[in-house]
């Protein structure tokens, strides 16, 4: 089993993963390391893409999610509390907030389950993403498994004396793995041309009644 904890940030991927001593050459396939290596650059891709302002709003969002803030909740609500019962005895004259538990213990507990649920939705997200690398691994080792049957059949067809040699067109593409670098950039690439397009949709459509502002008076009038 190999473990893939892809984080956050594109400094610690280089630290996060090594190959050599995560995954045994004698036991996992070469063409599973290279996968590994594909799905790495594609994600160091991704977050290299992403501006430093959306960077540290995703670090910061993150850190509501992690055990520690929910800890330092509770520790920081506990002593405002603490802090507050000595001002009501006349034990301390210190000038802050009081925490009344009977107008605030309400709102206390609101934040306090919703930190709980959204640290628990980050370890169900953390366990999905891990589930959907390891789908993606097996998807792309079954590609290459069939690709590399589809060459050994159309070589035994062609060497078998007693089978029809024939010419299928379709079988040297099949027998090619699909990288799936090409694959992302021509998804991105066909999504921004239709986007592209339908916005020039939009523009033309909108301009015939920018042209004849009397036209929509009547309709609204009508």
């Amino acid at each position: 089993m190999i473990p893939i904890n892809l984080p956050a940030s594109t400094d610690d991927l280089s630290s996060a993963i090594d190959l050599s001593v995560a995954a045994d050459p004698e036991l996992v396939p070469d063409a599973v390391l290279k996968n590994i290596e594909t799905i790495i650059n594609l994600e160091t891709r991704h977050e290299d893409s992403l501006p430093l302002h959306q960077r540290i709003i995703e670090k910061v969002a993150a850190s509501f999610g992690q055990p520690w803030f929910l800890y330092f909740q509770l520790i920081f609500f506990v002593t405002w509390w603490f802090g507050s019962q000595l001002i009501y005895g006349g034990l301390t004259q210190w000038h802050v907030p009081t925490f009344n538990l009977h107008e605030q213990g309400l709102d206390v507990a609101s934040l306090l389950i919703s930190t709980g649920v959204l640290i628990y939705q980050a370890r169900q997200g953390t366990v999905a993403e891990e589930r959907s690398h390891l789908t993606l691994q097996l998807n792309l080792l079954t590609e290459q498994k069939i690709a590399k049957l589809i060459a050994l059949v159309e070589e035994l067809r062609t060497d078998l004396p007693n089978v029809r040699d024939r010419h299928d067109s379709e079988a040297p593409e099949m027998q090619k793995t699909t990288d799936p670098q090409v694959v992302l950039n021509a998804l991105k690439e066909t999504l921004n041309t239709a986007t592209t397009i339908k916005d020039e949709n939009n523009v033309q459509a909108s301009i015939p009644s920018l042209a004849n502002p009397q036209t929509m008076n009547n309709e609204g009038s009508e």
